[in-house]
C-alpha cells in the first residue's frame, strides 16, 4: 500500500497547470527501531513538555513559537503570523528554469520525492510537462513549501512520473576549504598509483543495489532473535588492523590478497522479515 502523500497542490509550467501529489521516494520504516524503557520497571519512558523555569508541565495549547533574541528573551511568533507570510509555493510548484543535471553539485541534494497526477483530471497536462522535461535532457528547478519551509526542488522525468529532488540553499553547504586546507600536499609516485589502480581493477564491478547488505541491521535482527529465545549473547572479538608501516608494502599486500570483484549473491530478506521467520521457527 502506497504511503500517504506528503504534499498536494499544483504543478505549473507557464500557463500549463495540473494537480499533483508528492510521495516520499525513500523509507527507513523497515529498519529495526527501539523504545527507551525504565530498566527497573520495564515500562516505556514518556517525555513531558515542561517550563524550563518552573518545571511545570505545559499543555499544547499554551505552547507557541519563540525566536531567541537574548538569553531567556524571545520574540513570540503566532501561528496566524506565520500563515500570513504563506508563499505561492505553499500550494503551487512553479517551474522557474531548466538547467543541466551535471551542473548540480551532489552536496546540494537532500531527499527525493515521487510526483504523480492527483486524481483523474490533469493527466494530459502532467504528460506535457513530463515529456518537455525529458526531451530537453535537463532538470526543472522550482519551489515548494514543505514543513513550513520553502525549498528548491529539481524535477526529472522518470518512467511515467516525475522525481523531485529537494535541494539545499548555498548557506546550508559548508565551504570545503575550511576542512581541506590542512591536508598536506603529497607527491604520489607512478609506482604507487599503478599498484592502487590494479587494486581498483580487481574490485571493479557495476552498480547493483540489490546486492547491498545491511550487516548492522542483520546483526540486530540476530541479536533480538537470540534474546527472544533466551540464548546466551557472546561478546564478539574484533581483530586489530594489520600494522603495515610502508605504504608500498601495504599496496603490494593488498594486491596480492585481492580476489577480484565479489560474485553476485542473491539478495537477503529484509532484517525484520528474517527476524520474524526465526521467531516463528
Amino acid at each position: 500500500m502506497a504511503p500517504r502523500a506528503n504534499w498536494k497542490g499544483f504543478l505549473r509550467l507557464s500557463l500549463v497547470t495540473c494537480p499533483i501529489a508528492l510521495f516520499p521516494a525513500t523509507s527507513e520504516s523497515e529498519k529495526i527501531s527501539f523504545n527507551q524503557i525504565n530498566k527497573k520497571t520495564g515500562y516505556r519512558i514518556r517525555y513531558l513538555k515542561v517550563d524550563a523555569e518552573s518545571g511545570d508541565e505545559v499543555s499544547n495549547e499554551d505552547i507557541v513559537k519563540g525566536y531567541p533574541v537574548d538569553k531567556d528573551r524571545y520574540l513570540e511568533v503566532t501561528k496566524d503570523e506565520i500563515e500570513n507570510i504563506a508563499l505561492e509555493s505553499t500550494r503551487t510548484i512553479e517551474i522557474d528554469e531548466f538547467v543541466p543535471r551535471s551542473e548540480i553539485d551532489d552536496l546540494y541534494l537532500v531527499r527525493p520525492y515521487y510526483i504523480v497526477p492527483d486524481g483523474k483530471v490533469g493527466h494530459d497536462a502532467f504528460a506535457v510537462i513530463r515529456e518537455t522535461i525529458r526531451s530537453l535532457d535537463k532538470v526543472a528547478l522550482a519551489r515548494v513549501v514543505l514543513t513550513n519551509r520553502e525549498h528548491v526542488i529539481a524535477l526529472e522525468a522518470r518512467d511515467k512520473g516525475l522525481v523531485g529532488m529537494l535541494l539545499r540553499y548555498p548557506y546550508e553547504v559548508r565551504d570545503a576549504a575550511e576542512y581541506f586546507d590542512e591536508i598536506q600536499d603529497v607527491k604520489v609516485t607512478k609506482d604507487m598509483l599503478d599498484l592502487a589502480k590494479h587494486i581498483v581493477e580487481q574490485k571493479s564491478g557495476h552498480f547493483e543495489p540489490e546486492k547491498f547488505e545491511d550487516h548492522y541491521e542483520a546483526a540486530l535482527a540476530e541479536l533480538l532473535a537470540k534474546k527472544q529465545k533466551g540464548l546466551p549473547i557472546a561478546a564478539v572479538k574484533r581483530a586489530a588492523p594489520g600494522n603495515v608501516v610502508n605504504l608500498m608494502d601495504a599496496l603490494r599486500q593488498s594486491l596480492a590478497s585481492g580476489k577480484g570483484p565479489p560474485a553476485a549473491r542473491p539478495a537477503k530478506a529484509p532484517a525484520k522479515k528474517a527476524a520474524k521467520k526465526r521467531k516463528a521457527g
